[in-house]
């Protein structure tokens, strides 16, 4: 096996690609792992994904990685923000932190109705 292209793509993308693959029989072991996976994560549609991702890049201070892992994540509030951005969270202010949570909360907005908890107890 031998790597042709490298890019970052969100957990919904990953799933249209993994998808589009055919049905779980088809699929060799890892990428059986893969879509059970990405089953139970991915949480809003690639077009809804790919929206919030060009939603962040107009934030230049954020990184790819930090914008993919947003859009994988959906953190819910400042305290699941920093835990995506470690020591980059201080560089940024309160009002790029606010419209950061208000990108993700426009998704979360337009997401299908079935709504997953975060943890169950």
């Amino acid at each position: 096996m031998r790597l042709v292209k490298e890019e970052l793509i969100t957990n919904a993308k990953a799933k249209t690609i993994v998808d589009s693959l055919g049905s779980p029989d088809d699929m060799k072991y890892e990428q059986k792992n893969a879509n059970e996976n990405l089953k139970k994560f991915v949480k809003v549609d690639p077009k809804q994904s790919e929206a919030l991702v060009e939603e962040l890049k107009k934030i230049k201070k954020l990184r790819d990685r930090n914008i993919v892992s947003i859009a994988n994540m959906l953190p819910e509030d400042s305290d699941d923000l920093k835990a995506i951005l470690h020591k980059e969270y201080s560089n940024f202010t309160t009002d790029e932190i606010n419209l950061i949570l208000q990108a993700v909360s426009n998704v979360a907005k337009t997401k299908p109705s079935t709504k997953s908890s975060k943890k169950s107890s």
